[in-house]
């Protein structure tokens, strides 16, 4: 091949190239410090806010746009009566914080689905990770996000099983001195947005795949949904213990062995709009309070630093 055809063709190609992916082509700026090497040009502002769709050399631009707050979008793999797919809280979780991170800046670590389930053991499909497994990766993702620069970790999460565990987890945070901090988001319907629903949803019950629930599915991924089989098992409380004033590990089993509570045959997506629209902006407010926050982390270490040496505490 002669030198100009050589030419031409690769000015030729490069055109191809810039028209398939205009980000190479300009969605650039020109007065971003040069920090980035070849990959400079391809910077843009609007940047992925998934971790795992970031480049090594966007990364670095992420932690600073997402001023250290990385959040956690966390679930189980488990049954959701008998019309919704295993990765429901999953899905939720994630479409929450993408919602979010959209409107005040985030990194989203990828799908943590390494929580408590064992109640859900006897239902196929479930993953339910020993004890040891669930502290122990936790932590270390935590301390993994940390070490990539994230200092600020917000877990989200939207399983009720967790609701036990996590709280936990952010107490061991205090067994040993750590360079960074964990929240757990942990959202309240607004009188208004209780209106909105209790105006939209038809049944008064629910907990567990019900209509809300079912609802928020129909909004992010209807597709994956089973309307016909709503109705193939119950969703009612069993109360098959009558035990006053105490808990049990069997509890949720004894009440509803199915792994459903609730009634979902008139579930909407606009149902499931309400909530997800109401939690997502939440979210996003507590994202930037926390972007804002000096209190949590200097406390912190001065428990550490209390904690090495109790003799030497002071008075309040």
């Amino acid at each position: 091949m002669k030198r100009r055809e050589f030419i031409t063709k690769g000015i030729g190609a490069g055109i191809a190239t810039q028209v398939a992916h205009p980000l190479l082509a300009g969605e650039w700026s020109e007065d971003k410090p040069n920090d980035m090497g070849p990959y400079q040009s391809a910077y843009t502002e609007k940047l992925p806010v998934f971790w795992n769709q970031l480049t090594a050399p966007y990364f670095k631009r992420a932690v600073e746009q997402a001023e250290g707050v990385c959040i956690i979008p966390m679930g189980v793999i488990e049954k959701h009566g008998p019309h919704l797919p295993l990765g429901t809280d999953v899905f939720r979780a994630k479409e929450m914080c993408k919602r979010a991170a959209e409107q005040e800046y985030a990194i989203v670590f990828p799908d943590f689905f390494a929580g408590q389930i064992f109640e859900a053991k006897h239902q196929p499909g479930t993953v339910a990770y020993s004890t040891e497994l669930m502290l122990h990766l936790l932590d270390e993702t935590c301390k993994e996000i940390a070490r990539n620069g994230l200092k600020k970790i917000i877990i989200v999460n939207t399983h009720g099983g967790n609701d036990a565990f996590l709280p936990y987890f952010l107490q061991i945070q205090l067994e040993s001195a750590r360079d960074y901090t964990v929240f757990l988001f942990q959202p309240q319907d607004s009188e208004e947005t209780q209106k909105q629903i209790a105006a939209l949803r038809k049944s008064k019950t629910g907990g567990h795949a019900d209509e809300i629930e079912t609802g928020e599915i129909l909004a992010i991924c209807p597709e994956y949904v089973r309307m016909d089989q709503v109705g193939e098992e119950s969703g009612q409380n069993m109360k098959r213990l009558n035990v006053p004033h105490s808990n049990t590990g069997i509890s949720w089993y004894a009440q509803y062995p199915n792994h459903y509570a609730g009634e979902s045959s008139g579930a909407t997506a606009e149902l499931g709009e309400v909530r997800l629209a109401a939690r997502s902006a939440q979210l996003a407010k507590t994202i930037k309070a926390i972007k804002g926050d000096t209190a949590t982390r200097l406390l912190q270490d001065e428990f550490y630093k209390n904690s090495a040496a109790p003799l030497k505490t002071g008075k309040w």
